[in-house]
């Protein structure tokens, strides 16, 4: 008995699209949590002599003897040496780059305990990433006759609300409120000075009432050609400063480009913060060379 076109019986069962293998190249270190970091340690970290520790992946990603020096003082130094990577690695350091050294270094007992717990890291991330490119764009409602303007289009002092003309600055300062002070000295130095800079001071330049993290993130990367980060004890205590200064790093691993400046301008009690230490330093704490600070922090704003 032949059967119609609309039964259902004779309808072939949808076939599942193959889901496509994780490739954790495609996956960059910043997917990796705390604890499987923590984990990692846990193997490296104990100095032996018959399997590849901490140093030896150091060597394989490309520090130097007196690199891994400065991260044998650490209490983590496994955890310190991920977290600098990315900064020192071009190409932006992946989770796959990480698998494969430790694979030539014949660390396969670390793959295989972790291998369920970075696979799952791994998809969270994606999975993250799919969901924020999935969101619907939001539509203004059509509730006035008058023009609306972007939420990044006013955002300083000097900003043309309608969006013609917006303000650029030759540094975005990074500081907490703490160290507002030394940043009031770093304006009349700079921009009252012979050098005549123009920074971008958020308490002063930006505008109240829109997101934080957005207008940071469009300061840095589209309206300020370098970075200024005020480094303290209370700077590390920051999630405005943490943020700005990752954000800055993501936009030139090794601050090849958007050149980031640390300034150190009183001594600390915690230890200087382990992603900026490959960077040159500002330091306003040393008698020594105190008399050149402005001079070289300056030149260093004024380079093309």
């Amino acid at each position: 008995m032949a059967t119609s076109p609309s039964d259902p019986a004779a309808s072939p069962s949808p076939v599942a699209s193959p889901v496509p293998p994780l490739d954790p190249h495609a996956v960059p270190m910043v997917a990796l949590n705390y604890g499987v970091r923590r984990r990692l340690g846990l193997y490296l970290n104990p100095r032996a002599a018959a399997a590849a520790d901490w140093t030896a992946l150091a060597e394989a990603l490309g520090c130097s003897f007196l690199e891994i020096r400065r991260l044998e003082g650490l209490p983590d130094p496994t955890a310190a040496l991920l977290e600098e990577w990315p900064g020192r690695c071009p190409g932006g350091a992946t989770v796959g780059q990480l698998l494969d050294v430790l694979r030539r270094l014949g660390r396969d007992d670390v793959l295989t305990d972790l291998a369920g717990s970075v696979e799952e890291d791994c998809k969270k991330y994606l999975q993250r990433k799919q969901e924020e490119a999935n969101q619907p764009l939001q539509v203004p409602a059509v509730d006035s006759s008058v023009p609306k303007t972007s939420e990044l289009m006013g955002i300083t002092t000097r900003d043309d609300p309608y969006g013609s003309g917006t303000e650029i600055f030759d540094a975005f300062i990074c500081y907490c409120q703490k160290d507002l002070q030394f940043v009031q000295e770093m304006i009349r130095e700079l921009e009252q000075t012979e050098f005549k800079l123009k920074l971008c001071v958020f308490d002063r330049d930006v505008l109240p009432g829109a997101c934080v993290y957005s207008i940071s993130g469009e300061l840095i990367e589209r309206r300020c050609r370098r970075m200024v980060v005020v480094v303290s004890d209370d700077y590390l205590e920051s999630d405005e400063c943490d943020f700005q200064t990752k954000f800055a790093l993501s936009l030139s691993p090794g601050a090849r480009h958007k050149r980031l400046i640390p300034v150190k301008y009183k001594s600390m009690k915690n230890e200087f913060p382990s992603i900026l230490r490959f960077i040159t330093i500002c330091d306003y704490t040393n008698p020594c060379t105190k008399k050149w600070f402005w001079t070289r922090l300056a030149k260093s704003l004024m380079l093309p």
